[in-house]
This record gives C-alpha cells, structure tokens and sequence, in this order.
C-alpha cells in the first residue's frame, strides 16, 4: 500500500507528542511491507528542533504553504490511501485539497478528538471544519468509546474508527538505571492540565520534601512556585523518555480537561511509561479502565493524600502488570495492523458497492 501522510510533525517531538505517535505507528506500518511520504509544514519552531530529520521507515518531505504541495500532488493522486492529521496548519483548505485530488481512501487522524470536537462547537475551524468532516472516508480517532458515535451522526463521518496512540516497545523498555525521582511528569504545559498538576505532584512534594520529584517539558510559566525538591527539565527528547521513566519510581498521567469530558482517550505518554515497567499514578476518566486495570495495573488519584500513599505501595508488582498489558495490546505493531484493516476495508467498501 502507498500512503501519504500530511501531519503535524515527524521530524521534531518539541512541544507536541503528535511526532512520536506518528514515528510509531508508521515505522510499525512500514515493517508491514508499506511505502510512506510524510509531508511535513517546514515551520521555524520544528526547523530549529528537529531529533529525527532522516527517518529510515519513510521519505520525509517539506512543503512551505499550501501551492508548495503542488510538487506533492502527484503522490497525493496516486496513493492507495491519504491521511491528514490534526493540528495541521491550514487544515481545512489542506483538507479539500487532498479530497479534490485523491483517488484511493482518505482520512483524518485526530490524535487530539476531544479538543478538536470542543472547537468546532465553538466555531473554531483551525485544522477541521464540519464541512469537510463527511468527505474524509474514514476519521481515525485518537479517542473511542460514545464519541465515535458521535463523529457519525453529528457530523456526519462515513466511518469512524478508534486509533489510539500506541508505544515502539523496542525504544521503550525498561533500562537498568538508579532511581533518581520518587514521582516525575513529563509533559509540555497547559493551562487546564496545570490545576491537576499541581495538586497530584507539587502538593505532595511540599508535604513530603524528603521526596524526590521532577516535571519535564516546555512553555512553563516564569512565575510558577516550584518546591525546592521538584527538579525541572526544560526538554526531554524521545531519545532520553526510556531512561527518564526507567529513573522514575513512579510516573504521573494529567489529562486536559476535554479529554477527560470525553473519556476513552489513553495518552500517549501511559503506553510508554508501561512499556518502560514505570507505575502510572493517573488522573481519573472514564474508559480509562478499559485500557488499564485500577489498583493492578495502574493507580488512581483525586487527592495529594491519594498520590503519597500511591508512593508507598509496590512499585515493581504495578509495572510489571502494567506492561505486560500494553505489550500485549497496545504496542506500534497492533496498531499498525488495525490501521491496515480499517484501510483495506475503505479501499474495498468502493468495489462492492459497484459490484
């Protein structure tokens, strides 16, 4: 199969984790036999930070605005299948013009479901709009559950289908180094996520300064009161995520307020931590039980109260459960293969409505 992918990023994991969720997945897919363009929008803040410029599972290419994919729109009409994602600038028009051109399946991969749908009842067309919605043939959502349902019948999807992130268990596994952190995040900032942040690891590092804690990840405010115990890594490459969690007794997951209103959305980031044997302390939302299984395989909280005895528990029992689970359903490879399937199912829908 020929795909082309028009995606936020592949080339730069700054400040967003669509790159490591696309390196995943289509290097998993590549490894089934899969040709892959990445067309990637060349913006300075990717230019200046780009951790894999040259991709060994796909040819990587650069557009510079929307008449640059003009140079592209051969591949683009040739394709079995042509995937746009979200956040992608200029969506919308990049979003008719791959519909206009395309001659195998189209899709949209939002690996941000609930955000995106919040925009659109607020009339924010950034990347999607209602208009475009139907003429994409299948919507892979990042989030499943009733919100699949929703992307059907509100807005009129001919399929949508769950594509959840996943984790390449090969870069991620567990390392055999010291604990330097009692509990670590990793994660760029957010105003909706900072509120949870602050009270499921800096509440609990001021109550406990005999602790060790850290909070990876840029675009943090100047003026936030960090206790003298939470160490702060501005950037955490990819490269270094294995050893970061593998270094961490335990990790925490904050989900954005959307995708907590939505359920059903695993980040990315709770793959990797499993896959390095790192325990996830974890916000609550629903569906969340359908991909971990709480107090085996991950550990809830609503309180600091709730993290500091998460913290006394058995680390080693919690991460070895946690990544048996997502090596047996949730790595690169099994997501790579429910891509493929959904695909060949649009690609041969056309025919037998012919037939």
């Amino acid at each position: 199969m020929k795909l082309v992918v028009l995606g936020l990023s592949l080339s730069s994991s700054w400040g967003n984790g669509h790159a490591t969720t696309f390196r995943a997945l289509l290097k998993a897919f590549a490894a089934r036999g899969h040709d892959i363009l990445f067309l990637e929008r060349d913006v300075p803040w990717y230019r200046n930070s780009r951790d894999m410029p040259e991709p060994g599972f796909c040819r990587l290419e650069y557009y510079s605005d929307l008449a640059d994919l003009d140079r592209f729109e051969a591949d683009i009409v040739a394709a079995d299948a042509v995937m746009v994602g979200s956040y992608v600038p200029e969506g919308v028009a990049v979003a008719r013009y791959v519909q206009d051109r395309a001659e195998g399946v189209t899709s949209f991969y939002d690996i941000d479901t609930p955000v995106t749908l919040a925009k659109l009842e607020r009339g924010d067309f950034e990347y999607l709009s209602p208009e475009v919605i139907p003429g994409y043939d299948v919507y892979f959502s990042f989030t499943g559950g009733p919100t699949l349902d929703r992307l059907e019948q509100q807005y009129g999807s001919p399929a949508a289908r769950p594509l959840y992130c996943s984790v390449d268990a090969t870069a991620y596994r567990p390392l055999d180094v010291p604990k330097k952190w009692d509990l670590s995040y990793l994660g760029t900032y957010s105003p909706d996520r900072q509120p949870t942040l602050e009270r499921l690891l800096i509440e609990p590092a001021r109550a406990r300064p005999d602790l060790r804690f850290v909070v990876a990840g840029p675009q943090y405010p100047d003026d936030i009161d960090w206790p003298a115990n939470v160490e702060r890594i501005e950037h955490c490459p990819p490269a270094d995520h294995a050893e970061f969690y593998s270094a961490s007794r335990f990790t925490l997951n904050v989900t954005r307020a959307d995708m907590i209103a939505a359920g059903w959305s695993p980040s990315v980031r709770i793959f990797e931590a499993c896959a390095c044997g790192t325990p996830i302390i974890s916000d609550i939302w629903n569906g969340i039980e359908t991909v971990l299984e709480p107090g085996r395989e991950i550990i809830l909280a609503k309180t600091a109260d709730d993290v500091l005895a998460a913290l006394a528990s058995d680390a080693d029992t919690l991460g070895h459960a946690a990544r048996e689970r997502v090596l047996a359903e949730h790595t690169a490879e099994h997501r790579a293969a429910e891509l493929e399937a959904h695909l060949q199912e649009a690609l041969t829908e056309p025919m037998l409505a012919t037939a």
